[in-house]
């Protein structure tokens, strides 16, 4: 068997387009996420489609003893990545009193905690004989103080800055992370309507799931640290810069508070 690429999240939107453009380049490729027939369909897909090797495993990234079970899977058989693509994570839409202590603590398991373990675990059985590439999904929301948004933004930045140091501590083994920024994603009918409800703004700043994926692939092939997907969301990033970040927040609270008109918060699946 040849090294894999492991990814997370694969059967939601941004995963389901990085595995297809994963297997459309030969790679053979490795598939977790929640649900099991999901991820038969997937690989089964895949397999037939563009002849690669695709495994699956079904773990719940939030759990810890699923993840370890997950990890013991990879180990006993002994299964050698050339890549690790970090999807998986989820976004509370709302403010953040009104959120329960259960979410608090999900997304904390799901967008931090489950990437953190999973680039370990990975990273241990890496394949040395060649270049190690993670793309961590992180988003445009990482540059910012995002009210509505805040448990969201707060773990994406952790992501980016995660991401920024661990490519300085593997660059000796040959190693790069690439931190994948982007904006609105159509990925779940609940991401739909949250870019719907943005207006102009929300069309204009949202990008292709394939066109996402196959340029971050690319971009994660050339080393590179960043990759914002859309002209206008890097003018933005980069404007955004300029401006004090208690300015920045006050003005995306205001933007939020009036599209959404205080509706109920959003649960979706995001990245």
């Amino acid at each position: 068997m040849k090294s894999l690429v492991c990814i997370t999240g694969a059967t939601g939107g941004l995963g389901k387009a990085f595995a297809v453009e994963c297997a459309s380049r030969g790679w053979d490729i490795f598939l977790t996420d929640l649900s099991e027939s999901a991820l038969s369909r997937l690989s089964a897909s895949l397999s037939n489609t563009y002849g690669v090797n695709a495994i699956y495993r079904p773990c719940d990234l939030t759990d810890h003893v699923s993840r370890t079970e997950l990890f013991e899977y990879m180990q006993v058989n002994e299964l050698r990545f050339r890549s690790l693509i970090n999807i998986a994570g989820l976004d509370y839409e709302g403010v953040f009193c009104d959120r329960t202590r259960e979410q608090i603590r999900t997304i904390l398991r799901l967008n931090i905690e489950a990437n953190l373990e999973m680039t370990y675990a990975v990273l241990k059985i890496r394949d040395e004989s060649q270049p190690f590439r993670i793309i961590n999904v992180a988003s445009l929301a990482a540059y910012y103080s995002m009210p509505v948004k805040a448990m969201y933004a707060a773990s994406k930045r952790f992501l980016l800055n995660f991401s920024m140091a661990l490519r300085e501590e593997i660059r000796p083994i040959g190693g790069t992370v690439t931190a994948l920024c982007p904006a609105g994603m159509p990925t779940t009918p609940d991401c739909i309507r949250s870019i719907d409800s943005q207006g102009f703004m929300g069309i204009v700043t949202t990008k292709n799931v394939g066109f996402v994926a196959a340029r971050t692939i690319d971009h994660a092939l050339k080393g590179h640290a960043v990759y914002i997907p859309g002209m206008l969301n890097r003018v933005l990033r980069f404007a955004g810069g300029l401006v004090p970040a208690t300015v920045v927040a006050h003005m995306i609270g205001s933007r939020w508070n009036a599209t959404h008109k205080r509706n109920e918060p959003l649960v979706s699946k995001t990245t």
